[in-house]
């Protein structure tokens, strides 16, 4: 008993001070428990020396802990009741499994605010993904997802078809191949491309046709498609200044410095947005509206 308190009367405390300490409000969108066995106390801290104020929990499905040992649906929604006034948590399962619906719908109903981080291996324009979009718009949440070349989500070219068919399902699209088709010359086969960007990449056309595609700028992906080539970088924020949200996906125990990828998009983003209501927008507006997450 006493133990349990005294984690409860930690948590509360470190939600309360970092609530305190934010020069403006910051919602991440994409964070996990037991990340890489990062425990509860430390993703709080982490989340503390970023300055962040909500944190959005994505959580794995039923088996493969997202490749990095991620907390399931029980593991999201413990925390997130345990500390509501830092944490918020979405549902996951593994899309071709007969009882994905089932489990998506319960924790749904449980109150989670969103789907994902969907990383399985299956075409992204599958059946299952396809019933997961139709999950997300029949109870109005957005859908996260990671696009990999040949492992996750694969036929990124071919996912507009979901997007037209789910018109009012919010779609997040995340990671290497997501933020290397920014480029419209880019190389399927690359991940972390190093090249100047020309506009009209697969990911930028999503972007600006689809009122329902959006982008989470997390992890070193993220990153890598502010950093490679600024000036693009700085027109892309303006471009789809109402679509983009700020994600930081980071196992690291410190919350800064260049061992936190979250903590160096931040400052990247700071750096580059070229006006404070852009910023914002990135840092918490965008995620407020499409997740109903209140600051």
């Amino acid at each position: 008993m006493f133990m349990r308190i005294s984690r409860r009367t930690f948590l509360a405390g470190a939600a309360a001070s970092n609530l305190l300490r934010a020069a403006e409000p910051v919602i991440d969108i994409h964070q996990h428990t037991n990340y890489a066995g990062r425990t509860d106390e430390e993703l709080i801290a982490h989340q503390r020396t970023m300055g962040i104020t909500r944190t959005v929990l994505l959580p794995a499905g039923s088996k493969y802990g997202l490749a990095v040992g991620a907390g399931g649906n029980d593991s999201c929604r413990a925390l997130a009741q345990e500390v509501p006034e830092q944490f918020v948590f979405f549902t996951n399962e593994l899309p071709d499994l007969p009882e994905a619906r089932q489990a998506l719908e319960k924790y749904l109903n449980a109150g989670a605010i969103g789907i994902g981080e969907q990383k399985f291996n299956v075409q992204c324009d599958s059946p299952f993904i396809h019933l997961v979009a139709d999950v997300a718009q029949e109870f109005g949440v957005p859908v996260l997802m990671h696009f990999q070349h040949d492992v996750y989500n694969m036929g990124i070219e071919r996912f507009h078809t979901v997007l037209e068919k789910h018109p009012k399902a919010s779609i997040i699209g995340h990671a290497q191949t997501w933020w290397g088709n920014i480029d419209r010359n880019h190389d399927q086969t690359v991940l972390y491309p190093k090249t100047k960007v020309t506009p009209g990449g697969i990911t930028d056309r999503l972007l600006s046709d689809y009122p329902n595609m959006f982008g989470d700028l997390s992890a070193g992906s993220g990153l890598n498609a502010l950093r490679r080539d600024e000036d693009h970088a700085r027109e892309f924020l303006v471009r789809h200044q109402d679509k983009l949200m700020y994600g930081s996906d980071c196992d690291d125990r410190v919350g800064q410095g260049p061992a936190c990828s979250g903590a160096q998009c931040l400052e990247t983003l700071r750096r580059l947005a070229p006006a404070k209501e852009i910023l914002n927008k990135i840092l918490f507006r965008n995620a407020s509206r499409v997740l109903k997450i209140v600051v």
